[in-house]
């Protein structure tokens, strides 16, 4: 008797609108569900960092992220600036390698990149230096110098290898040489 009820066609819609009460619960439930404090993203806290630019500022100097006159002149003695027209190695490896095509030249990271170079004779085969410093100290051990080989077959397929050359060391002894002769003429200079 009561399979008989439930084939008859008056609970069908009954059984459609219990499908879609229960659906609608389900889903307000779990939109409801608020998210754990440890999903929940932080907040940056303004009374972290002031509002005033001078108060910022005064800030970020108290911190060593900045630079005061007083901090330069004579009050703190333990932050270097130098600047890339004052360190000889810099400006000696820019016055070695300044006949080839620069790419990259960053002083703050301490690279310098050249582009592909090669000379007229054989256009097949290119070089490219890369100088990384390591140091500001005029020692061997301060310039670390990489020099990759491209040759290039005639149908535009190139080969690509790191070499350990004499072009390397010999580069190497020229910047050392010539940033040690910068050093001396700019003490005496002063």
């Amino acid at each position: 008797m009561i399979k008989n009820l439930v084939n008859l066609s008056i609970f069908k819609p009954v059984n459609t609108i219990l499908v879609l009460i229960l659906l609608v619960f389900i889903f307000s439930f779990t939109t409801s569900c608020s998210v754990p404090n440890w999903a929940k993203p932080s907040k940056a806290s303004t009374r972290d960092q002031p509002i005033n630019a001078k108060e910022r500022a005064r800030k970020n100097i108290e911190e060593g992220r900045g630079v005061s006159l007083k901090g330069i002149v004579g009050g703190r003695k333990n932050t270097n600036y130098e600047f890339s027209t004052s360190n000889p190695l810099w400006r000696a490896s820019l016055e070695t390698i300044d006949f080839m095509p620069l790419i990259t030249v960053d002083y703050s990271g301490g690279i310098i990149i050249t582009d592909w170079y090669s000379d007229s004779q054989n256009s097949s085969e290119s070089i490219k230096i890369t100088v990384r410093f390591l140091s500001n100290e005029i020692r061997s051990d301060s310039v670390k110098i990489i020099i990759h080989n491209k040759k290039c077959k005639t149908n535009q397929t190139c080969t690509v290898n790191e070499i350990d050359s004499n072009i390397k060391f010999e580069l190497q002894k020229s910047i050392l040489t010539t940033a040690a002769r910068l050093e001396k003429e700019t003490k005496k200079s002063k």
